[in-house]
């Protein structure tokens, strides 16, 4: 593995090559170290997506080990919240009666999740309660009731879980309190500049995360919830695994200062002595020589403290309103060397999702049945079916028209005769008409009717 991705780095150019974004997995982490040793002034990165999506599990399916006693005793509802959506879910799907009297209630599919698949349980949870209604009218039918000729005990159980209030202010709950961890992972499942934002959405996503559990048990913002403790730890751990100076250096150099309105604790980049200490390791690897890392300290000094041309009107109100990559393209000309790190930074991605989706697109293209195919013959044939995708998405007839959005779904043909399928390679968790598109029965039903 460490093998290929040297031989990347030298295809494109070490100079050219600022991270090498992989999985949490600690294989993946051992053959970052060894690119860095190669390359002193690559930075291994761990996906944020991956490291959310561990998050959540480690949230919403907390395993019963002795290490693990108290998550277990918090967050144990959380899994058999999820196991009886997919009892309900499972069940449906396997009797071709009961599918054929939900697809009479309910106008969207129902939601099959593959538990690879990046917040599979949230996925899950937000289709049930999408389809609530039609849920609750189906089990209640005279349909439902009169077909009594299979699993009359689990179609009752079903009956039973879908007209439980209970359970559906715990999948509420859920929804809730796991919704700016969510949400995070959706801004951050690109191949969009993120990496400067990471840090300060971390900071956001738990204290949001906080005031929803808070709310929910009608505390106040100093009082101590036990439930809010485990899941803290549990995203103060995963963060501190994945927080590189990479990360701090390019939230130091974001000029936006937005972000420190949002909470009264915040403080500017520069006045952090934990950022202080990760971007000081981000500038020793950046500027071997002591002098340019002198001259690069000292600009950014100017930088943070809006000295000279930092200070002017413009510099001052365009950092609110200019991309940050704009802002130092216009305004950081008079610090050379901080500029040039900053473009670097700031034009990075956070994420290796995207690229992992080139997976499914292979396993469509080499399969059982073109399995004589060379490695460089589907190789091509991958990186020109990519290529076409993300041209295709520049033409006007892809968001309007029939075949509107026509690679959402992936390459996979859906094997369940009306379950939507979402794999973890298929589609990107930030499509904003995923819902309209991808799983609904008739072309009519927009975001508005569902």
């Amino acid at each position: 593995m460490a093998s290929l991705i040297r031989s990347a780095i030298v295809e494109v150019g070490d100079k050219n090559v600022v991270q090498v974004i992989t999985d949490n997995a600690p294989v993946c982490k051992a053959v970052g170290m060894l690119i860095e040793v190669d390359y002193p002034q690559i930075f291994w990165t761990p996906c944020v997506v991956h490291t959310l999506n561990l998050a959540l599990k480690n949230i919403c399916a907390a395993k019963n080990t002795e290490r693990n006693e108290i998550a277990y005793a918090e967050c144990h509802w959380i899994t058999e919240t999820s196991q009886k959506a997919n009892f309900v879910r499972n069940f449906i799907m396997n009797h071709s009666m009961r599918l054929a009297i939900f697809n009479e209630f309910v106008p969207l599919n129902m939601l099959a999740v593959a538990d690879t698949r990046f917040a599979s349980v949230i996925i899950i949870l937000k289709r049930f309660k999408l389809i609530k209604c039609g849920l609750q009218t189906m089990v209640i039918s005279d349909q439902w009731t009169a077909y009594k000729e299979e699993d009359v005990e689990k179609a009752a159980t079903v009956k039973e879980i879908i007209l439980n209030d209970v359970w559906w202010d715990k999948v509420d709950y859920i929804i809730a309190f796991t919704a700016p961890i969510h949400d995070m992972l959706r801004v951050t499942d690109t191949d969009k500049p993120t990496l400067h934002l990471v840090y300060n959405m971390w900071d956001t996503m738990i204290e949001k995360v906080k005031a929803t559990i808070l709310r929910h048990e009608g505390k106040e913002a100093n009082d101590q919830s036990t439930f809010y403790d485990v899941v803290y730890s549990i995203l103060i751990d995963r963060w501190t695994k994945s927080c590189t100076p990479l990360h701090c250096m390019a939230h130091s150099l974001n000029p936006s200062d937005e972000w420190l309105a949002e909470a009264s604790n915040r403080v500017p980049p520069h006045m952090d002595i934990e950022i202080a200490i990760e971007r000081n390791k981000c500038l020793r690897k950046y500027f071997l020589n002591s002098d340019d890392r002198k001259m690069a300290t000292m600009e950014y000094a100017r930088f943070s403290g809006r000295q000279d041309i930092f200070g002017d009107f413009d510099s001052l109100q365009d950092r609110w309103s200019l991309e940050p990559k704009a802002w130092w393209l216009v305004y950081g000309v008079s610090t050379p060397l901080l500029q040039k790190v900053a473009l670097k930074l700031l034009s990075q991605p956070c994420s290796s999702s995207c690229c992992e989706r080139n997976w499914s697109t292979y396993s469509f293209i080499h399969s059982m049945k073109r399995n004589k195919m060379t490695p460089k013959r589907a190789e091509d044939l991958v990186y020109i079916h990519t290529n076409l995708r993300l041209l295709s998405r520049k033409n006007e007839s892809y968001t309007t028209g029939q075949s509107k959005m026509w690679d959402i779904s992936g390459d996979e043909w859906d094997p369940l005769e009306g379950a939507g399928v979402l794999e973890i390679a298929n589609l990107s968790l930030d499509e904003l008409d995923l819902e309209s598109v991808l799983f609904t029965d008739d072309d009519d039903i927009n975001d508005d009717s569902i």
